[in-house]
């Protein structure tokens, strides 16, 4: 009985050391739905036939822990590195030593001095993990042992038997299809990748002075691989891909030093790319919008959408060679809109009350001419640039950030130029109005401030101001009767965060002033 179990096994009659003959097969990318990152989830379909191993030249770069496959059937996945016959056209010239191993080959030298040499080039086996090594000799199995030839005194070489292919190490997809009745079973592989994605834009027209067209546009980078006839979604909303900075280790090449050095590096690789506003639809990037903001500003929205708040627009069904790039028009929606001047005064002082020499930024305590309106399209604005023209007129260009359908957002165009302003403080130095408080271990000095707005309008024409002080500390008054509002960096710090509202309608050539005063705990 024992010899019966020996001759089946060697016969491999149905048993699992017989190995069948790899069945080479193709996939196609049937769909990609991109973020804007540079993350794109990518469908790929198959149709295998009878059960055993198929061999597919594209290996996916997946991200960790995304790359999964779906089948009616059993399926396995083993990506493996082999030696394969490439033809010469498709690959730059190599490592002689490689491309003409164990090939016989007669080698002509430069001059007439030395004999043509005819041999049979060596093979070698690189050791796991390293790369052929350049030589300055090409090595050659000869009839009177082995020759050393430099390369650098070779003029040509004659192969035998050139069948127009060279061998290269490439990695190959492996997948196992387990028992089935099926003559054909379909395969779908999904992965999370890099190399694709978009990039959104808005043209605002306000020709008619009451009535805004608003149109979104995009981008589409292909840098991923050839794609034919495959469904295109662009994906709007926060993209929560926790180890986006880590490769699977199906990757090709991947080894566990690299894995592990990736996955404890945390999204440090990725956080640059990510933090920006235009890429991960922040609505908090940007000091023009701010928790305190967003109080005054109608939450209203159109309700769309179940689930998490991730939107998918189709842009149907393309063809992209790898590096091409398209762009097109996505959607488009008119609204009613007010034209506004905003006049945004940022806090002077620090977490701890004490005075900061300047603003942020240039472009903040300016005054800007701005767009408040509806969003009209159907879905989501999501975060990227937006261009206002009129009558054909560029006006402006900056960042709009995600609004949802209905929802109403404030759109900033240009400074304001021909509307002066100018914002002054002082602390008040009277005796009694500098207490010292005590708040934990600290001391600090409760003083009392005076500020005052001015705001004159030079143009020809009313306008429609809207100015956001904002302070640190107890507000004492205010003129002009301002909607007040806390701001969420006051959690942070001694002082309360506020944020002062006022809306008011200036005439031609008119001026205001608009005074406040306040109480602050500086440390002392």
């Amino acid at each position: 009985m024992r010899h019966t179990w020996i001759v089946l096994f060697a016969l491999g009659l149905g048993m699992p050391g017989a190995v069948a003959a790899d069945t080479p097969a193709t996939s196609k990318i049937v769909s990609v739905d991109l973020f804007k990152n540079g993350l794109a989830v990518v469908r790929r379909e198959a149709t295998l036939g009878k059960p055993g191993t198929y061999v597919f030249d594209d290996v996916p770069d997946a991200i960790h822990g995304t790359y999964w496959i779906e089948s009616a059937a059993p399926v396995e996945t083993l990506v493996k590195s082999r030696e394969v016959e490439v033809p010469v056209a498709e690959v730059p010239p190599g490592n002689l030593q490689d491309d003409l191993a164990g090939k016989k080959v007669t080698i002509h030298f430069r001059g007439e001095k030395l004999p043509p040499v005819i041999g049979t080039v060596a093979k070698f086996k690189v050791p796991k993990g390293e790369e052929a090594p350049a030589s300055k000799f090409l090595i050659v199995e000869t009839a009177k042992g082995r020759s050393y030839v430099e390369s650098s005194e070779i003029a040509s070489v004659e192969a035998e038997g050139n069948d127009g292919k060279v061998k290269r190490r490439r990695p190959q997809l492996l997948l196992t299809l387990g028992a089935t009745e099926k003559a054909e079973t379909k395969v779908v592989i999904r992965y999370l990748t890099r190399g694709m994605t978009w990039a959104p834009s808005y043209k605002v027209d306000i020709s008619d002075p009451k009535t805004l067209t608003l149109e979104q546009h995009a981008v589409v980078k292909n840098e991923l691989a050839d794609i034919a006839d495959a469904e295109v979604r662009l994906i709007s909303g926060f993209p929560s891909v926790q180890f986006a900075h880590v490769s699977s280790l199906m990757t090709p090449r991947m080894t566990m030093a690299v894995f592990f050095q990736q996955l404890n590096s945390g999204a440090d690789r990725y956080a640059d790319s990510m933090s920006n506003p235009t890429m991960n639809q922040s609505l908090m990037q940007n000091s023009q919008f701010s928790s305190s903001y967003l109080s005054v500003l109608s939450l209203g929205a159109v309700p769309t959408g179940e689930g998490v708040d991730l939107h998918y627009e189709s842009i149907g069904k393309r063809t992209l060679a790898d590096g091409d790039a398209l762009a097109l028009t996505v959607a488009k929606g008119s609204a009613k809109y007010e034209r506004i001047v905003e006049w945004l005064v940022p806090d002077t002082r620090d977490s701890s009350g004490r005075a900061i020499e300047g603003p942020a930024s240039k472009d903040e305590d300016s005054p800007w001419d701005a767009l408040r309106f509806n969003n009209p399209l159907k879905f989501p604005m999501t975060t990227g640039p937006a261009m206002v023209v009129a009558d054909g007129k560029f006006n402006g260009q900056r960042t709009s950030f995600w609004t949802n359908a209905g929802e109403e957002t404030v759109l900033r165009v240009d400074k304001a130029l021909s509307v002066r302003t100018r914002s002054l403080e002082h602390e008040d130095a009277k005796e009694g109005n500098r207490d010292l408080v005590w708040v934990g271990a600290r001391q600090y000095r409760k003083t009392t401030v005076d500020g005052e707005l001015t705001v004159n309008n030079h143009r020809k024409e009313t306008i429609q101001l809207a100015i956001r002080r904002r302070f640190s500390g107890e507000l004492i008054s205010a003129e002009g009767e301002p909607k007040s509002a806390l701001r969420e960096e006051g959690a942070y710090s001694v002082n309360k965060r506020n944020e002062l509202f006022w809306n008011l309608a200036l005439k031609p050539g008119e001026e205001r002033k608009l005074k406040y005063r306040y109480t602050v705990l500086v440390i002392h």
